[in-house]
């Protein structure tokens, strides 16, 4: 009876330990899943002004200025964009 209970005891213990190793995984893996996205986000919105500064000749603006250039046109270009750019 001694015997039994003492193997259910580290059987317990074994679960224990394992479940713990699971959850600890699943965190870590959903921290590397947020920073993968997040490097991917980042790097699109590098590409994203980068093609802002070659086409429209920002790259001697201020964030500020360049903000106040978007507004100017942004009514514009949004009204003429076509379907295939717009927001689903």
């Amino acid at each position: 009876m001694n015997n039994e209970l003492n193997h259910l005891e580290k059987q317990k213990e074994t679960t224990q330990k394992k479940l713990e190793q699971r959850k600890w995984q699943l965190k870590k893996s959903k921290y590397y899943e947020n920073k993968k996205l997040r490097k991917e986000r980042t790097r699109n919105l590098i590409q994203k002004g980068a093609l802002l500064d070659k086409y429209f000749e920002t790259n001697h603006l201020s964030i500020e200025e360049t903000e106040e250039l978007l507004k100017i046109f942004s009514e514009d270009v949004n009204a003429k964009k076509p379907d295939q750019f717009k927001k689903e």
